[in-house]
């Protein structure tokens, strides 16, 4: 071991002890180099593959994030990122002194709160329900149905609401004709602005949350059930004392990643929706640093805007996980 060629002698300690340990990790060091330089051979194709969402991320996340600098400068278009002088919290100092700012801030934790309240429970709910279908195929049918919205793009549902809630050749202004109403003008009456984009969501997001509450009752024991079965619980006793808390982790989970979206509202549907006659009750903080950062060309204001929206949505994330690491075992880190 000690003559071993390929050790330099100069590399050894002196104490034999040193020089055995010395010995040992050279050779560990040796064999794992020898096993990574074989793995990164058998699955190079697979790192090839790895390399360009690798790419995308640090071209398209990482290295833009070199942009909110101009939220702490006097940024000049002609002068660019590096001569645009230092302003410090400046620009920050103008959003929270904005008075129509904390206007849409409102309107979004409206919008988001009442999104968690009704959109949240909703496919918890229908997983639920589903579970207890014992016909595959009915249940399949109902589960693909419900699923369906998730791929629609967001232009299509807007465009689909609208078609819908058309005041002339709508189907439901026609319903509430044939019945004997008036017709209603939805997207031009502000009172109506929330219930539409609330409805919406809940139709277009439900069914993806459903599938992974499904995904996670299966995993929960059958025994479960068996046991729960023999001792005279029904189907909807066994919902409330097993599969409930059979996915009570995944809940927790969930609710943690959707509080910091309470202030973050669906941007574009909102942007698709929206009128100019809505503004005071649809603008949310998005919409508005679209029209003032980006078609006003107030970068500076939209960027520290947008900074200190991200900023917050990070309090937000850390105290929900903090509460539910109190009152529960579930928790982020």
């Amino acid at each position: 071991m000690v003559g071993d060629p390929s050790i330099p002698e100069d590399a050894l300690p002196r104490d034999p002890l040193d020089q055995g340990r010395a010995i040992v990790d050279f050779t560990l060091t040796r064999r794992f180099r020898g096993r990574l330089r074989q793995g990164l051979m058998r699955d190079r194709w697979l790192y090839v593959m790895l390399l360009f969402p690798l790419v995308h991320i640090l071209v398209f996340l990482y290295i833009p994030m070199w942009g909110v600098t101009v939220a702490f400068k006097e940024f000049n278009v002609f002068m660019g990122y590096w001569q645009s002088p230092w302003v410090g919290l400046k620009h920050f100092q103008r959003v929270v002194e904005d008075q129509h700012f904390w206007i849409v801030f409102r309107n979004s934790l409206k919008f988001g709160i009442a999104s968690l309240v009704l959109g949240f429970p909703a496919p918890i709910i229908l997983a639920l329900l589903l579970s207890q279908f014992r016909q595959q195929t009915y249940k399949g049918t109902v589960q693909t149905l419900l699923y369906i919205p998730n791929f629609i793009s967001m232009v299509a549902i807007a465009g689909i609401m609208v078609d819908l809630l058309e005041p002339r050749t709508g189907l439901v202004n026609r319903l509430i004709t044939l019945f004997g109403g008036t017709q209603i003008y939805f997207l031009v009456e502000p009172a109506w602005f929330l219930p539409i984009y609330i409805g919406s969501e809940v139709w277009q997001t439900t069914g993806f949350g459903m599938i992974i509450y499904l995904a996670a009752m299966s995993g929960i024991d059958p025994d479960l059930h068996e046991a729960a079965t023999m001792d005279g619980a029904g189907r909807f006793r066994r919902a409330l004392t097993v599969t409930l808390p059979g996915i009570m982790p995944t809940i927790a989970i969930l609710l943690i990643l959707r509080i910091p979206t309470i202030i973050h509202a669906n941007f574009e549907k909102i942007l698709l929706l929206y009128r100019p006659i809505t503004y005071d009750v649809a603008d949310v903080i998005q919409s508005y640093i679209y029209r003032k950062g980006l078609l006003g060309a107030d970068f500076t204001y939209g960027t520290a805007a947008g900074l200190f929206l991200s900023v917050l949505s990070l309090i937000l994330l850390a105290i929900a996980n903090s509460v539910s690491r109190r009152v529960s075992e579930y928790r982020l880190w």
